[in-house]
């Protein structure tokens, strides 16, 4: 089905942003999955090609495009070669930004965006505990005041980008008998003293993006650092999950469609009892019923795009769309697998590589049991 959402201006962009990874990501994909980490030079390179800084104002180097739908461009590119790509410059990009540009001070605009927008600076978001998961109101990280500076003592894991952030904007409780209402969020910066990166996590799939554990033991933070206002951290993260679900349920239904064209393309070559596997009337179903999905899909994602490029996306119409595309995307993922049968389970294909890289999108950005305790409360229940 035609897609109505985007003009002239995000399909020029598209093209840009295709160039851009089949010059500089596909010749070196077996390099970043090896290393476990997206060189310097490849997000030097997206901030010169004005991918970074989307939603920065071009004061502070950005090109303020003031329209979501160039964020989802992006994306769908990213995410059809592979979910990592998607998910590392997701986090910064289009997770972090918001933060960068929204709550901060006229000083720590000209501070921190211009090097944001070039890709000197790479930055992540440490909301996740060990011990709480999704339940960001129960963190154990603490910030304590001692004069001009806060103390941070916790720690961080499966933060993406984690490895290799010079910036990371860390959650910490500053008023603990306020639980919720007592979170605040402030700038660690890479050579601060106490903060230290555990390993690469060795994760079951999406390899080239680095997620690490972080530590911050006795971390002094100035003043200066702290992001958005003092208590309002839970708050202002609220505010911004919408844009991170939104953008997690482009790259998942973006990262299947793909692997299930060259599903259906294997599906027309591969033979068995004397014909392609595809004109199997089982297999001809299971693909028309995939194809239906993942464009019935696509036609709710792209009115999500469309409400909050016009700030109109509720919380509650993100997480549906964050937790049934994550549904659709490991369900299409897993019978693509089954389609190229023995090859499936093979590394060397993209349909094999995009399936484990999937799994994790049914947990991170709030689990789908979380969406639908969400979407529950809103129906009173």
């Amino acid at each position: 089905m035609r897609r109505t959402l985007y003009g002239p201006d995000h399909e020029a962009f598209r093209e840009s942003a295709r160039e851009f990874v089949t010059r500089n990501v596909a010749p070196v994909e077996e390099k970043l999955i090896e290393q476990r980490y997206i060189d310097r030079e490849i997000w030097l390179e997206a901030g010169k090609n004005g991918f970074l800084g989307l939603e920065v104002p071009e004061e502070y180097g950005g090109s303020g495009a003031g329209d979501y739908r160039f964020n989802a461009v992006l994306a769908e590119e990213l995410s059809r070669s592979s979910a990592a790509l998607a998910s590392s410059f997701g986090i910064h990009a289009d997770v972090c930004a918001p933060y960068l540009v929204q709550l901060t001070t006229e000083e720590q605009k000209q501070r921190w965006l211009p090097k944001f927008c070039t890709g000197e600076m790479l930055t992540a978001i440490g909301m996740t505990e060990p011990s709480g998961g999704s339940d960001l109101a129960a963190l154990k990280t603490t910030a304590v005041r001692d004069g001009d500076d806060w103390i941070i003592n916790g720690s961080k894991t499966f933060i993406t980008n984690g490895f290799n952030a010079d910036l990371v904007i860390v959650a910490a409780r500053t008023s603990p008998e306020k639980k919720a209402k007592g979170i605040t969020l402030f700038a660690v910066e890479t050579g601060m003293a106490g903060f230290e990166r555990g390993r690469k996590l060795d994760k079951v799939g999406q390899p080239e993006s680095d997620t690490a554990e972080l530590f911050f033991e006795n971390v002094r933070v100035p003043s200066e650092n702290i992001i958005g206002e003092i208590d309002r951290g839970f708050i202002h993260m609220m505010e911004m999950l919408p844009q991170e679900r939104v953008g997690a349920a482009v790259a998942n239904i973006s990262h299947a469609a793909p692997i299930l064209e060259e599903t259906i393309a294997y599906a027309k070559e591969r033979k068995a009892f004397g014909q392609p596997i595809g004109s199997l009337q089982w297999n001809k179903f299971l693909l028309a019923d995939l194809v239906t999905r993942v464009e019935v899909t696509q036609a709710y994602v792209d009115q999500c795009i469309e409400a909050h490029a016009e700030g109109k996306l509720s919380a509650v119409d993100a997480a549906k769309a964050k937790w049934w595309t994550a549904q659709v995307q490991n369900e299409v993922l897993d019978h693509c697998v089954q389609l190229h049968g023995g090859y499936g389970f093979m590394n060397e294909y993209r349909a094999a590589r995009a399936w484990k890289d999937a799994r994790v999108t049914k947990i991170w950005a709030g689990s789908n049991e979380i969406m639908k305790e969400l979407i529950g409360r809103d129906l009173g229940l």
